[in-house]
């Protein structure tokens, strides 16, 4: 059963197991709004750039891959209705993420890094820069983007946390702080922000097809001391019902409802993608 592409669905259709059904795309209508989305230039970023670009919106994408930036503005279909600014930013230089974020109208903090390590083999600056870019950076953004919000009475903010901002697992303490740091930063943000009409939210998948997720798997290998095939199977899905990776256009599509007027009531919450994996 096929669907339209970049918008996969539901998993396991009577007669074609792990096939992908399409419900279709989240209605949204952007047309002269700005969105600021980070780690743009791969994985979860740039399929959330290309769905609010596809709404109407112009996005600035904010990434440190230059090249990866030129690559998603070349990829925006002919007739999209709104555009791809490519904006090349390492968010390790905080006073320049402020900057950029200043007049977005839709801000998605979605930049992130990791590394699996056990604590006492832990680089600390390593540490500190994980909690650079995906806790302090979505702050400063944050402190960039809400005055413009506020001025006008509306506001989106999608911070793409995981479930690993809920819950915690071994090896990843860098990751884990800054998820749960991030789950903490939004709700502040949703409660400052309601007056305003600016809404804050999380968006928390399990594990993603993202050249982060695909990363890891050498890496919990040697943490684990088992080979790279079992890691998939036997360590990153085993807890999850369902079994398969999650699409990157899956998390657009959670990322754009959290945008619709349909959605104006949900704020400070956090949206669980994770095929079951947080049901146990």
């Amino acid at each position: 059963m096929t669907g339209t592409p970049g918008c996969p669905g539901e998993a396991g259709v009577p007669g074609t197991p792990g096939t992908l059904r399409t419900p279709g795309p989240v209605s949204l209508e952007l047309d002269g709004r700005t969105a600021l989305v980070t780690g743009a230039a791969g994985g979860i970023g740039r399929a959330c750039a290309l769905r609010l670009a596809a709404a109407g919106a112009t996005v600035r994408a904010v990434d440190r891959d230059a090249a990866g930036l030129a690559g998603l503005a070349a990829a925006l279909p002919d007739g999209t209705r709104g555009a791809i600014e490519p904006r090349p930013l390492d968010l390790t230089d905080l006073d320049a993420a402020e900057r950029a974020a200043a007049g977005a109208d839709l801000l998605v903090n979605n930049a992130g890094m990791q590394l699996v390590r056990r604590i006492e083999a832990f680089p600390p600056e390593v540490f500190h820069e994980v909690l650079t870019v995906m806790l302090e950076a979505p702050f400063r953004l944050l402190r960039g983007a809400l005055p413009h919000m506020y001025e006008q009475g509306w506001g989106r903010v999608v911070n793409i946390s995981s479930v690993h901002g809920l819950r915690a697992s071994p090896f990843k303490s860098a990751y884990v702080a800054a998820k749960h740091g991030l789950e903490g930063l939004s709700k502040t943000a949703a409660l400052e922000g309601a007056p305003h009409g600016v809404t804050s939210n999380c968006v928390n998948p399990g594990y993603v097809r993202t050249p982060l997720v695909e990363r890891q798997l050498a890496d919990q290998a040697a943490a684990h001391g088992i080979p790279e095939e079992r890691v998939l199977a036997d360590l990153l899905l085993a807890d999850s019902a369902l079994k398969r990776l999650l699409e990157p256009e899956e998390v657009a599509e959670a990322v754009a409802y959290l945008c619709t007027p349909q959605a104006s009531f949900m704020t400070g919450a956090s949206l669980v993608l994770d095929g079951g994996w947080t049901a146990h």
